[in-house]
């Protein structure tokens, strides 16, 4: 089989140059197009030197229906508005997706859910192997505990990150409510202050950190009666959530049209 042609969208950003570098690390894939927002100073500019590989012969672009229309694959590490646009678009070219934005809305989470019925989109909150682990054990703790047991979770990012709580702290509260068989939206604390009255039995509390350049650390807290139970994940490289998109691209070639997550790409 011939190499994946991706695309990378926001090759210019952080994660954008580490998702360029995963490619080229990577056996079976290709870098077929790099885009970023029209006005960009790195218009034009190669992907590959940008990202400091030195010049890969792809120049970075603002025109995502000609970059998708010669790929097997996107991915998307952007804004809602971006990803909204590059699903449409994916879904018209029957090419996987691979989402990593987070601060999605219902509504965006729903014209996502709807292009998946064209296309392959694996969606997360997170591409790492390490959370992904983590999720199915807070799953599995919060399915053996009763509701006694409150649950916290602590995440902690870099200053410049813009949406609070993070996709991987939402990716772990979905797995504790499932654990639970509730909803999270019916049971989910976002924020504390003033007095606030005693905590409600059965809630699942959120509370964020920014500072300096953390990558991500996440923590989920089992406060029982005079004892406690914590499971944590410290992530120290971006390259984790390249290399695992890229996996993610990799494994939803060929498959049937649908919304798939990393549990299903790692198989837990």
């Amino acid at each position: 089989m011939d190499n994946m042609r991706l695309v990378v969208v926001g090759a210019a950003g952080r994660m954008g140059q580490m998702l360029v570098k995963a490619i080229d690390a990577t056996e079976g894939v290709v870098l077929a197009a790099a885009l970023e927002r029209p006005g960009s100073l790195a218009i034009g500019q190669d992907a590959g030197s940008i990202g400091g590989l030195g010049p890969l012969g792809v120049a970075i672009s603002d025109d995502p229906l000609a970059a998708l229309l010669k790929a097997d694959g996107v991915i998307d590490f952007s804004a809602p508005a971006a990803t909204l646009e590059i699903a449409a678009l994916a879904a018209q070219a029957r090419i996987v997706h691979v989402i990593g934005t987070t601060g999605l809305s219902e509504a965006d989470l729903a014209k996502i859910e709807a292009a998946a019925r064209h296309a392959v989109i694996v969606r997360s909150g997170n591409m790492s192997l390490g959370v992904n682990l983590l999720a199915a054990m807070v799953e599995k703790v919060s399915k053996s505990l009763g509701v006694e047991w409150d649950i916290e979770i602590l995440e902690m990012h870099h200053r410049m990150k813009v949406d609070a709580p993070s996709g991987t702290a939402l990716l772990l509260g979905e797995s504790a409510a499932r654990g639970r068989d509730i909803a999270l939206d019916e049971h989910s604390v976002r924020a504390r202050e003033g007095h606030t009255g005693a905590r409600r039995a059965g809630d699942i509390g959120f509370a964020t950190l920014r500072g300096g350049t953390v990558v991500g650390d996440h923590s989920v807290i089992f406060a029982g009666t005079g004892e406690r139970i914590e499971l944590t994940h410290k992530a120290e490289d971006r390259g984790i959530f390249a290399r695992g998109a890229v996996q993610a691209a990799l494994w939803g070639r060929g498959r049937k049209p649908g919304l798939y997550s990393m549990a299903d790409v790692l198989g837990f």
